[in-house]
C-alpha cells in the first residue's frame, strides 16, 4: 500500500476533480480574447494581457519621464506638457521574439510635430520590449513590474524594456484554420479560434425555421490539414431537432486552403418551441484543443422530415413510369391492330387519330369544294353555273388580295 503524504492526497483529489469536470462539461471552445492584447506563444499556446490593458509603468528621467500605459499609448511627461509617442490601436498585436526579450508591442501614430518626414507619416513611434521576469540590470526588485531601460533613438522614436510577470499558456491553438459560410470567409473561426458570437449560444445569430440546411466551409495549412477530424454535434435540448452532417468536411477529408472542404448540415424541426436549438459542433485536432462553436436554430413550427419527402416523390416517380409505359404499350397496340385488321395506313393507324380528326373538322367547320378540270368540260354544266363560280372565286381572290394589302 502507498504511503502518501496529506499534500499528495490532495493533489491527487484536486486532479480528479478537474479529470471529472472536464470529461462531463466537454472541453470549452478556444474565443478569441476580448482585445487584440494577446498573442501566441513558439508552441502554438495562447497568452493573454487582456488584464494588464491601461496597467500605468512609469520611468523617472533627466527632463522628462517616461510613462508606458500597457497596450493603450507610450507618452513622454514633463513640465513643458506631455509629448504623444504612439497608441496601440486595434491594428497591432503583441509579436514573439527569441532570446531574453518575449514580446514586442508597436506603438504608432503619436505626435506629428518635428516629425512629420517619418516613416508613412506616422509622427512619433515606441517599440515596447518585454520581458518576462525581472530585469537584467537588477531593476524594480519585489514589484509587479516596471520599466527597465529606455534609449531614445531619436526626437521620433524610442525604445522601451519593460518587465512584467507573463501570464500563464492558455490552451494550444490550431493556428491556419478557418471556418465560415464561403469558401474564402471566416465568420465562425479564424486561426483557431472560435469568434466573438459563436463561442457559446446567442440568439441573434440563430436561423430561421425555413432554413433547413447550412454549408460550412473549412481550411487550414496544407501541411498541419491531416490533423482535422471527423465532426460531432450535440443538440440542446436532446430531442425536437433531427441534425445530420454530410459533404467532404464529415467524411474527414483533409481541408486546404487551395481546396476547402464542406460540412453541410441538415436540420430539420421535429418538434414546434419558442426558445432556439442549441447545435454544438466539435472538430477534433490531434495534438491541439477541438474546434467548438455553437449555432442556434429556431423551430417555429413542425417540418416535414426528409423521409417522407423523399417517399412521395419516390411514389410520383412509380406513378409516371407506369402511365408511360401503358401510354406506350396502348398506342402501338392500337397502331398493329388498325393496320392489320382495318387496312388503315401512315397516321390513320394510330389511335385517337380519327377522334381527332372530327374535332379538328368541327373547330375550322366544313372544307370548301372544288370542281374538278374535268368537270369544266361536262355538258351538265350551263354557262351560267360556269360565270358564277368564276364571280365567286374572283370575288374571294380580291379580298384576299384587299386583306393582304391591308395587312
Amino acid at each position: 500500500m502507498l504511503n502518501l503524504s496529506y499534500h499528495s492526497w490532495h493533489q491527487l483529489l484536486t486532479a480528479t476533480v478537474i479529470a471529472l469536470l472536464l470529461l462531463v462539461l466537454g472541453a470549452a471552445s478556444i474565443a478569441v480574447p476580448g482585445s487584440n492584447c494577446y498573442t501566441l506563444d513558439n508552441s502554438s499556446h495562447i497568452i493573454d494581457f487582456t488584464s494588464w490593458i491601461g496597467h500605468l509603468f512609469e520611468y523617472e528621467g533627466k527632463d522628462s519621464d517616461l510613462v508606458v500605459r500597457f497596450c493603450k499609448d507610450v507618452e513622454s511627461r514633463s513640465q513643458k506638457g506631455y509629448i504623444d509617442f504612439g497608441r496601440f490601436d486595434a491594428f497591432n498585436y503583441l509579436v514573439v521574439r527569441a532570446g531574453h526579450i518575449n514580446f514586442v508591442q508597436d506603438y504608432y501614430k503619436g505626435d506629428l510635430m518635428n516629425c512629420e518626414r517619418t516613416y508613412s507619416k506616422l509622427g512619433r513611434t515606441a517599440q515596447v520590449n518585454i520581458i518576462c521576469g525581472s530585469c537584467l540590470n537588477g531593476r524594480c526588485k519585489g514589484e509587479i513590474g516596471c520599466i527597465c531601460n529606455v534609449t531614445f533613438e531619436s526626437s521620433c522614436r524610442v525604445l522601451v524594456e519593460l518587465s512584467i510577470p507573463c501570464e500563464r499558456q492558455g490552451p494550444r491553438v490550431f493556428e491556419g484554420f478557418t471556418l465560415g459560410f464561403h469558401p474564402r470567409s471566416w465568420e465562425i473561426v479564424y486561426n483557431g479560434m472560435t469568434q466573438l458570437g459563436f463561442e457559446k449560444s446567442h440568439h441573434e445569430f440563430s436561423f430561421s425555421t425555413e432554413q433547413t440546411q447550412v454549408a460550412l466551409y473549412m481550411t487550414a495549412v496544407a501541411s498541419m490539414s491531416r490533423l482535422v477530424q471527423k465532426p460531432t454535434v450535440k443538440i440542446f435540448p436532446e430531442s425536437g431537432l433531427e441534425v445530420r452532417l454530410s459533404g467532404s468536411g464529415a467524411a474527414g477529408r483533409p481541408p486546404t486552403t487551395l481546396s476547402p472542404t464542406i460540412l453541410i448540415v441538415d436540420w430539420t424541426c421535429v418538434v414546434a418551441q419558442d426558445t432556439p436549438f442549441e447545435v454544438e459542433f466539435t472538430i477534433p485536432v490531434e495534438n491541439y484543443e477541438p474546434i467548438q462553436f455553437t449555432l442556434t436554430k429556431f423551430c417555429e413550427y413542425q417540418q416535414n422530415r426528409e423521409n417522407d419527402v423523399t417517399g412521395g416523390w419516390a411514389i410520383l416517380g412509380v406513378l409516371s413510369f407506369m402511365f408511360l409505359v401503358s401510354s406506350t404499350l396502348f398506342c402501338c397496340g392500337g397502331f398493329v391492330y388498325k393496320a392489320r385488321y382495318q387496312n388503315q395506313r401512315g397516321l390513320d393507324a394510330l389511335p385517337g387519330m380519327t377522334l381527332l380528326s372530327v374535332c379538328l373538322q368541327t373547330v375550322t367547320g366544313p372544307s370548301p369544294s372544288y370542281t374538278r378540270a374535268e368537270d369544266y368540260c361536262s355538258p351538265s354544266i350551263n354557262q351560267a353555273s360556269l360565270r358564277q363560280l368564276q364571280d365567286t372565286v374572283l370575288g374571294t381572290r380580291r379580298q384576299t388580295e384587299l386583306r393582304y394589302g391591308s395587312i
